[in-house]
């Protein structure tokens, strides 16, 4: 699905309605014991860096979510049931946590215990006060650190009715929200008819929170992965990366607002091609990390670029339709003196990814603890990411259009860059989201049309040069100060 912010998704004005868990759940869910599973590190992460930041006395909403439309006269206690129905189907959703002291204690609801209430807010003729409206009640209703931290709702017209539907990161990723909509028109259509949906069992993202974190518990200090880990950070100056660009943030600073940028790279024609010559590789994931490897040098003058690849985790096919957040991530290093050209990029990029790739297995979170680095949060990105998914296999991907369906991203503060492109039939789509600094925006804007450039120059056959133009030319391009480049690292060919 093309990501997008809240204010960028064509919401049309109409009637809003929500669906929130009815008091009777939420009183039942205070009064059940402890659920012996724990949190996935990951999400215990999340939730102790928004604690972190919160106690530091800002509020930075973190929630995901879906938004597409369901056409004509809409049945409200028929989508109603479908929302239920969904719900209960993945048991993260009925599974919160509380704190003991400074201990996370889970407690999960059984399905029968769970019910939803709707509530008629009131008709918004205006679509900018509904935006606004909407934003400021997700961020308060998918918080981190309340529960339940997820909300539905309709906007409902006389032609259909366009339904979001929330959750604060915690409980779903990426993957999880690309196959909401598809599953909740499935489920509306056969309460419509009057027919049952045959239901097969889902895998329980809890069951994996306590699988994974039993292994990773398992993992001492002195595990190769770990080891591997330690030898990344000292090489990044102690931390984990940023994205090697002037951001124009100053050391020690506030934690500043970010600005989201989302557009078509290339069509599907360039899409395919680019895919075809990178498939030697490993890739189109390969292709785009290796132009990034060369356009942060050539934009910020950086000899290694190292980063952290993000890989899900649903490693059996058992997690495939689960929802619940599937996430872990592999340290690479890309450096021009052996990738001074795009082949030398995908080589080094594909050598990195297979060696490293199996540092995903453990969660970085548990790393960092084993490694007593004083990585005390400040931002909910502990590192930036630039992420790449073909989506085309997703199920009900075909119809994304067709039900102007879109994946919601919650912009609001970060230090660090996220950019994620997402391969989809109509094809290439990226979003970012990076601090909102002049700065920044000029970087960012040259760092996406260079990388259309090189995706295009694969795609007709064309040699990706090896700079696109001198740092001085970059500078009045953009109107941004460059570093000094380092002197020119050369060796082997070019590519041309």
């Amino acid at each position: 699905m093309r990501m997008t912010d809240i204010q960028r998704c064509d919401i049309r004005p109409g009637r809003l309605v929500e669906w929130t868990l009815s008091p009777a759940t939420v009183e039942a869910a205070a009064d059940l014991p402890d659920d012996t599973r724990p949190p996935a590190y990951i999400q215990e992460s999340h939730i102790r860096t928004a604690r972190t930041v919160r106690e530091d006395g800002l509020f930075v909403p973190t929630w995901l979510g879906t938004v597409f439309d369901i056409p004509g006269q809409v049945d409200l206690d028929v989508l109603q049931e479908a929302l239920r129905t969904w719900t209960v189907r993945h048991e993260t959703l009925r599974s919160g946590f509380r704190w003991d002291g400074d201990e996370m204690r889970r407690f999960t609801l059984d399905a029968g215990a769970v019910s939803l209430r709707r509530a008629v807010v009131g008709d918004f003729p205006d679509a900018a006060e509904l935006v606004q409206h909407l934003q400021d009640r997700f961020d308060v209703a998918a918080d981190a650190l309340g529960w339940p931290n997820f909300l539905y709702t309709a906007i409902v017209r006389d032609d259909g009715a366009t339904v979001h539907m929330v959750f604060d990161h915690s409980n779903v990723d990426g993957y999880s929200l690309q196959r909401i909509p598809v599953e909740i028109h499935e489920l509306y259509a056969a309460g419509a008819q009057g027919r049952s949906v045959e239901e097969t069992p889902v895998s329980s993202y809890v069951d994996f929170c306590e699988i994974e974190r039993a292994d990773a518990d398992r993992v001492d200090d002195t595990h190769a992965i770990v080891v591997r880990w330690r030898e990344f950070i000292e090489r990044c100056d102690g931390k984990l990366p940023d994205f090697p660009v002037d951001l124009g943030l100053e050391p020690g600073g506030a934690l500043p607002t970010q600005k989201l940028m989302r557009e078509k790279l290339v069509d599907a024609d360039a899409a395919a091609a680019f895919e075809a010559y990178c498939r030697p590789y490993g890739g189109s994931l390969v292709g785009v990390l290796a132009a990034t490897s060369l356009l942060v040098h050539e934009i910020g003058g950086q000899a290694v670029y190292r980063t952290v690849v993000p890989f899900h985790t649903r490693v059996k096919s058992q997690w495939s339709d689960s929802v619940g957040w599937y996430v872990g991530g592999a340290p690479i290093e890309v450096s021009l003196a052996q990738a001074p050209d795009f082949p030398g990029a995908l080589r080094t990029v594909r050598a990195e990814l297979q060696a490293n790739r199996s540092l995903a297995r453990i969660p970085l979170a548990r790393v960092l603890r084993l490694l007593g680095a004083d990585f005390r949060p400040t931002s909910p990105d502990l590192y930036s990411i630039v992420s790449y998914l073909d989506a085309r296999g997703i199920p009900g991907a075909a119809r994304w259009a067709e039900l102007n369906a879109y994946a919601l991203l919650r912009v609001s503060y970060g230090d660090q860059v996220c950019v994620w492109v997402n391969r989809m039939h109509e094809g290439l789509w990226l979003a970012s989201r990076y601090p909102d600094t002049d700065i920044a925006s000029k970087n960012m804007r040259l760092y996406v049309e260079r990388l259309r450039d090189v995706i295009l120059s694969v795609a007709r056959g064309v040699p990706v040069p090896r700079t696109a133009a001198s740092a001085e030319a970059l500078a009045g391009r953009s109107g941004v100060p460059v570093r000094p480049r380092e002197k020119e690292l050369t060796g082997g060919g070019d590519g041309r």
